[in-house]
């Protein structure tokens, strides 16, 4: 996406009309150039509306995130973060990661308009649309290595659902390890990243995706029954109140979990576990897989599996529910 393109949307941001004449002259661009913009709006999803004599619209305001609404909705808490916006990126965990090597502090959140190389976890890519989800990253530096973090990404779930609930979106459900659902279908995703020595001290890159408004055909390139919140709430709630909802329960979560690891968090997972007791397949590549009925997870977060053989724990692998 241009420049141009995203001087373009902060114009029409707020949905008024404004003629192609007057864009160009905001812009400093040529009539050619505001044309191929405004068509580049329409290809990333953004619905346009044209009158004659009146020019163009957008079909709804658009909200760019914005770093004073977000410290106005963080209050005292916003002391926590340090907050960094763009318009668009390749991957807010890749220059997030970059960041943490070069000594940014703990408590550092990258968040993105756009990604347009968007990571998921074993490699898989994380679709997202402009204005249509919200796509951020957070550093968090533990005193603990690699060992003492066993069950972070759970954690991180719990965080999300806890802030959901708290803007009245009900009904989200957690999967092992790192899926947010609703009604079995794919809500949010989390990617967690770990730099450091394995006794410690170590820094965490926290990546974290949720659907806001999906459009078609976005949810035709995803792999997977997908849903976002314009379908299952009330109202979408701003982007930028979101991210500061989930931001202030993941500064309580990961301060918890610092002191006494996942353990204390554990029941609050569990009573959020979409598999719960049914009959799932554990993928564990290389075309192996076991089959059982999910139990739970143990309090460093490894998954329970009840199988012919008793109840086993597996830490990582891709779970998925059996076909009836």
């Amino acid at each position: 996406m241009s420049a141009t393109t995203f001087d373009l949307l902060h114009l029409l941001a707020d949905a008024n009309f404004r003629s192609r004449a007057a864009l160009a002259r905001a812009l400093g661009a040529s009539p050619v150039a505001v044309q191929a913009a405004l068509r580049e709006l329409e290809d990333l999803g953004l619905v346009l509306v044209r009158a004659p004599g009146r020019g163009y619209r957008l079909a709804e305001p658009y909200e760019f995130l914005d770093a004073a609404a977000l410290h106005a909705q963080l209050g005292p808490q916003s002391r926590r973060f340090q907050l960094e916006l763009l318009d668009t990126c390749t991957s807010t965990n890749t220059l997030l990661l970059e960041r943490a090597r070069a000594n940014a502090p703990s408590g550092s959140v990258l968040a993105c308009e756009l990604q347009r190389a968007g990571r998921g976890r074993r490699g898989n890519s994380w679709q997202s649309g402009l204005g249509g989800s919200l796509t951020f990253s957070l550093l968090w530096r533990f005193a603990q290595g690699a060992a003492g973090l066993a069950g972070l990404s759970l954690a991180v779930g719990v965080a999300v659902a806890r802030a959901l609930a708290s803007l009245d979106i009900d009904g989200v459900q957690l999967k092992w390890p790192n899926d947010l659902l609703h009604a079995g279908r794919k809500l949010g995703g989390i990617l967690v990243e770990l730099q450091g020595e394995a006794a410690g001290p170590s820094a965490v890159v926290i990546g974290i995706g949720l659907n806001l408004r999906l459009r078609a055909g976005l949810r035709d390139a995803i792999a997977q029954p997908v849903t976002d919140l314009a379908s299952i709430a009330r109202t979408v709630p701003p982007r930028n109140r979101l991210l500061a909802a989930v931001l202030a329960e993941l500064a309580q979560v990961l301060a918890q979990f610092a002191a006494q690891g996942f353990a204390p968090l554990r029941a609050e997972w569990i009573a959020r576990h979409a598999h719960q007791g049914r009959p799932v397949t554990l993928s564990m590549g290389e075309g192996k897989s076991v089959a059982g009925k999910a139990a739970g997870v143990a309090e460093d977060g490894a998954l329970l599996l009840e199988t012919a053989r008793g109840v086993e724990r597996f830490v990582n692998g891709e779970l998925s529910l059996r076909a009836a």
